[in-house]
């Protein structure tokens, strides 16, 4: 054959795959979910994501050193809440002596550079399960808005970096961003939940936290799967409203939303590579179908090959080692 152009020529070989590979993942490209409960020396493993684990806080600052010494510069904390400290209006997440409140300044005192992330939303505090007030079986977004306003004011008082809202009440960006300037925390970032579909690779996340809805489903406030126009004009809006970064959720079977969010924001893009995903790439490898390390690095370098800034995965310590950083 008469080919002056052969492909083939850059995978040749390893080294020569290596010199041209042009998707390349950092330790600094992730972002660490923690689940944190109450307690001492506790830690329970979650049943449906295998070697992941909820810790009581001295734990959980063991592990954020750990992940500081790794390479790693960002966390997203998440709190389970006691169901006796529920309500439906999440009166316990504007504690200042809360579990997360406490949490943030406890592993901001033990690693001050770490950025600090928070979730801020209602469903870990809500009777009904749900991320917004209860009224005659609707979620109210105005009221909502309100109490994510001070539970984000609480959470930069404490010492976040960033707020999480991972809510997708409409005007929660503006809100929330009125109330940290207001409350001089004009430097405290947001990074939005924009376009959060409601999807079914959350089971293993609600089992973790007891957060599923206590009746109905999220489908009136998360998106339909089957719309991509309408996450663009849920990033516009919160990027106009004031968001540092948006997020796109959940990873794999969004990757066109993602593209499209990297082609269009003038903001880091973020992706979460959710629970369901951790769940099937863990059961797969358990059941010998697949293999795990492999599909861990593919999974991951297809989020970032996508326009993924950041990363917020339950793989990242795994991906650090397997690529030997």
């Amino acid at each position: 054959m008469n080919l002056v152009k052969r492909p083939r020529r850059l995978r040749t070989n390893d080294a020569i795959r290596s010199l041209v590979q042009e998707t390349i993942l950092t330790p600094s490209d992730f972002l660490v979910p923690l689940f944190i409960i109450e307690g001492i020396g506790t830690m329970k493993e979650i049943p449906s994501m295998p070697n992941y684990y909820k810790k009581s806080l001295d734990l959980t600052i063991q592990e954020v050193r750990e992940l500081w010494a790794m390479g790693i510069k960002s966390i997203l904390l998440f709190v389970q809440v006691p169901d006796k400290l529920k309500d439906n209006y999440g009166k316990e997440a504007l504690n200042k002596n809360g579990l997360m409140q406490r949490s943030i300044r406890s592993i901001k005192e033990a690693v001050p550079e770490m950025i600090i992330m928070t979730d801020v939303a209602l469903d870990p505090y809500s009777s009904y399960g749900h991320d917004g007030i209860v009224e005659n079986g609707q979620i109210l977004n105005d009221a909502t808005v309100d109490i994510l306003t001070e539970m984000s004011i609480s959470h930069a008082q404490s010492g976040a970096d960033f707020l999480a809202p991972s809510d997708m009440m409409d005007g929660r960006i503006m809100g929330i961003r009125k109330g940290l300037d207001q409350n001089g925390f004009t430097n405290n970032g947001i990074m939005s939940y924009s376009a959060k579909y409601a999807s079914s690779f959350y089971g293993p996340f609600r089992d973790a936290l007891d957060s599923s809805p206590g009746f109905g489903d999220k489908k009136t406030y998360q998106m339909n799967p089957a719309n991509s126009l309408e996450a663009i004009k849920e990033i516009v809006l919160d990027i106009e409203e004031g968001a540092d970064m948006i997020m796109v959720k959940p990873g794999m079977p969004y990757l066109d939303i993602v593209k499209g969010a990297k082609e269009i924001s003038e903001v880091p893009v973020a992706v979460y590579q959710v629970s369901g995903e951790y769940a099937i790439i863990k059961a797969g490898a358990e059941k010998g179908w697949i293999d795990e390390n492999a599909a861990i690095i593919e999974s991951l370098t297809s989020i970032k090959r996508a326009g993924a800034d950041v990363i917020a995965t339950y793989f990242a310590k795994e991906a650090i080692k397997l690529f030997g950083y």
